[in-house]
């Protein structure tokens, strides 16, 4: 029964974002990427989250939901999520107040209605291979997009991490905040235990999300020390909202 959902829940989200894909980039010709965030974007997005908990049967919890500031709060916001599987992609910009901009290397583009779509949403994606001009295009581009009212979304492990085990935290999103003026918020996600990464099979359950409360540069701190912060709250909360993955 188990594979059975899981395969209906993904054949749900292969059908209907070719429709959703194609509406959204025959809208881009004439209408901005926030009006295509609100309009497509984030309704799939919201529509993926609850068939992933109709029918795959993985609920979610959230912690600290009043740290997020509102939809009229116009603060520079980069959100660090723990980053354990694809749920997570989905499930941020389904519930933010601020359309949202990710930061992800470009060969995700190239995947059909999905990440042309994401090509037309004013997102920054990066070229891993060349270092220094894919952080001089995170630097240029995530203060224009949040000086149009975006929050940027940075995974600060960089890829999925198996559930259980801590990542490298790279101290890009510092050093953007250090840049901008952005204040960061750091978030624990449990969804290893209900979608592990590299496979298409929930296990029914319930994926904990906490929201930290948002954390400035202090004065004199550099992106290392600040990013330092940001991964001994992630990795202290979720050894909370997730004690069985961390044995004594």
């Amino acid at each position: 029964m188990r594979t059975f959902r899981s395969l209906l829940t993904f054949l749900w989200i292969a059908l209907s974002v070719v429709p959703m894909g194609t509406l959204l980039l025959v809208f881009s010709l004439a209408v901005n990427a926030d009006r295509l965030w609100w309009w497509f974007a984030q309704p799939w997005l919201f529509a993926a989250i609850f068939a992933i908990r109709r029918i795959g049967g993985v609920r979610y919890r959230i912690h600290g939901l009043e740290n997020l500031p509102d939809k009229d709060d116009n603060q520079r916001i980069i959100l660090c999520p723990k980053h354990q599987s694809t749920w997570e992609t989905f499930f941020f910009p389904s519930m933010s107040p601020h359309p949202l901009a990710y930061v992800f290397k470009k060969e995700l583009l190239y995947i059909p209605f999905f990440g042309w779509s994401m090509a037309r949403l004013n997102m920054v994606h990066i070229d891993r291979s060349a270092r220094s001009e894919a952080w001089n295009k995170v630097a240029t581009l995530g203060a224009e997009l949040m000086d149009r009212g975006k929050w940027i979304i940075m995974f600060p492990e960089g890829t999925r991490t198996p559930r259980g085990q801590q990542g490298d935290y790279k101290s890009g999103a510092a050093r953007l905040a250090l840049a901008t003026g952005a204040r960061i918020i750091p978030i624990a996600v449990a969804s290893g235990r209900c979608w592990p990464r590299r496979t298409w099979r929930f296990i029914p359950g319930v994926i904990d999300v906490s929201i930290g409360e948002p954390m400035a540069l202090a004065d004199g701190e550099s992106p290392a020390e600040m990013m330092a912060r940001v991964e001994d709250w992630i990795e202290s909360e979720m050894r909370v909202i997730d004690p069985l993955a961390y044995p004594l």
